[in-house]
């Protein structure tokens, strides 16, 4: 084995074990979004900068050595350089897809909580609350302020 496929073949588990660490952190980012400890909800996300900063630097050193690889011809690339090269390649991107998810998600939940916040403070300003009538469409009530300043 040529010492480029073996250096490859140490970035690409270096990558899957970045995205491994990655994927824990969007688990427990998940949790900690739908609690309310939002001092963990932000050490989880400077985690993920960290580790999403880490999977770049990597992935440029991969493309410096391997030349750049896009989805239609990453496995055939691979597959040239061995096996080995390849079946990494293949769990990096199931385990980068599955982190594509679970971001997504975690933003979904982050998405629903600012207009949960939103809606509250738009009661306590006075502005009108959102309800919903007997045919299930959302219409505007007026409410009172609960506080004037």
């Amino acid at each position: 084995m040529n010492t480029d496929a073996r250096r490859l073949e140490e970035l690409l588990d270096r990558e899957i074990e970045a995205a491994r660490c990655l994927s824990i952190t969007l688990v427990a980012e998940r949790a900690a979004l739908t609690g309310d400890a939002p001092a963990v909800v932000q050490e989880l996300a400077a985690e993920k900068v960290r580790l999403l900063g880490l999977i770049e630097k990597l992935e440029g050193e991969r493309r410096s050595l391997w030349g750049p690889a896009d989805a239609n011809n990453a496995g055939a690339i691979a597959s040239g350089l061995g096996s080995a090269v390849a079946e990494r390649w293949r769990s990096l991107m199931e385990l980068m897809a599955g982190c594509r998810t679970a971001n997504d998600v975690n933003g979904h939940i982050i998405h629903i909580r600012q207009n949960q916040i939103r809606q509250l403070i738009d009661i306590i300003r006075g502005g009108p609350a959102v309800t919903y009538g007997p045919q299930g469409k959302t219409f505007a009530k007026a409410l009172r302020a609960l506080a004037r300043a």
